[in-house]
C-alpha cells in the first residue's frame, strides 16, 4: 500500500523520524523493518507511523519537515480523532519512494 510519512529532512539531505528514534537515518528505496523504541512521554506504538494522505493537522509542517511517499507492508489501521489526522497505520515494513515536492 502507498502511504505518507512526515519526516525531518536534515541539512545533509537525509531523512529521519520526527520524534521516536530521531537519530535514525531513513534511506530511500530500501525496505526497513520497524523496531520498538519506547520513549518517555509517548505511547509505545511499535511500527512505522504513516497516513493515507499527506495531512496531519496535529503536526507542524514546513521548515525542515517534509512529506515522503512510502510503500508499506504488514500494517494495522488505527482510527484516531480528526484532530490527529483520522486514520493512521502502523506498518511492520516501510520503503521510501520519494519526497513530495512543493507540498505544504
Amino acid at each position: 500500500m502507498i502511504a505518507f510519512k512526515l519526516v525531518r529532512k536534515r541539512k545533509d539531505g537525509t531523512y529521519g523520524p520526527l520524534f521516536i528514534n530521531a537519530r535514525q537515518r531513513i534511506p530511500v528505496g530500501e525496505w526497513l523493518k520497524a523496531g520498538t523504541h519506547p520513549t518517555k512521554g509517548y505511547a509505545c506504538r511499535p511500527g512505522w507511523h504513516v497516513l493515507p494522505y499527506p495531512e496531519a493537522p496535529h503536526l507542524r509542517t514546513g521548515g525542515d519537515r517534509v512529506w515522503l511517499a512510502v510503500e508499506v507492508r504488514d500494517y494495522t489501521a488505527h482510527e484516531r480523532p480528526d484532530a490527529q489526522g483520522g486514520l493512521w497505520y502502523t506498518a511492520k515494513h516501510m520503503r521510501v519512494i520519494g519526497e513530495l515536492v512543493n507540498h505544504e
